[in-house]
């Protein structure tokens, strides 16, 4: 996988990974952008592992180290092997998972990626679902949607069944870049496994068919959340209160 940059100011920014169709994808005009995770108050999960303002010593050394390695302009990836034999091989559990979670949140995307598949190489890994969501989270904001594809895979591979919030996320990953039917075929597979969709799920639907023009598929969703969310009139209340906080 080629190591580029895919931050919000990607051609610039040490901490970034991505793939020559990210440019491709990004979209264009006046349209204001909808962030795509389950990051709305109250929504967003806690990750189990300690946060990045919880970080040990030596995970903000090998974060630094990593971030340092990454920006050398003659030859970064032999620079990166070398952090990880000298310092991500020493770290802990605790310590890794904090430095994935940093990395996440800081948009490092080709580091993060890194050390996450290193963390699945280590005997103590067991697939968890919980360390997918801000990794597709991740990808899905910095446009990078056939990596989110491939991890969303990837999770199923190792025996893991999506759950509401990786469908969201996923959905959200294909709305980022204005890939509607796509988003419309995870949002069908949700609902054909199962999986109930969410407030957000139908925030981020409706809110980005909107920005589309797509109305055909805005009023099969209305009638989508008069039969499965609990509370129909609560849903639209709360969507239009937030519709008119914006």
């Amino acid at each position: 996988m080629a190591v580029s940059l895919c931050s919000s100011n990607f051609l610039h920014s040490p901490c970034s990974l991505a793939t020559a169709s990210l440019s491709k994808n990004k979209i264009t005009g006046g349209h204001r952008r909808l962030r795509c995770g389950l990051r709305d108050k109250g929504l967003s999960k806690k990750p189990f592992w300690r946060t990045s303002q919880d970080m040990s010593t030596e995970a903000i050394q090998a974060s630094r180290a990593l971030k340092l390695a990454f920006s050398d302009n003659q030859n970064p990836e032999q620079k990166i092997a070398a952090v990880f034999a000298s310092r991500i091989s020493r770290l802990l559990k605790a310590d890794l998972l904090s430095l994935l979670s940093h990395l996440q949140r800081s948009d490092c995307c080709a580091l993060a990626l890194k050390v996450f598949e290193y963390a699945r190489k280590e005997i103590w890994y067991k697939p968890d679902i919980a360390l997918y969501y801000d990794l597709i989270y991740m990808l899905a904001r910095n446009e990078a949607v056939e990596e989110a594809e491939r991890y969303f895979g990837l999770l199923q591979m190792e025996g893991l069944r999506p759950d509401s919030r990786v469908f969201t996320e996923m959905i959200g990953a294909y709305m980022e870049v204005g890939m509607v039917d796509k988003a419309m075929d995870v949002y069908a597979k949700m609902k054909e496994s199962n999986c109930k969709p969410t407030q957000l799920t139908y925030k981020i639907l409706i809110n980005n068919l909107v920005r589309f023009g797509r109305d055909d598929l805005v009023d099969l969703l209305k009638k989508d959340v008069g039969e499965i969310m609990e509370d129909p009139d609560l849903f639209w209340r709360d969507f239009d209160k937030r519709t008119k906080a914006k």
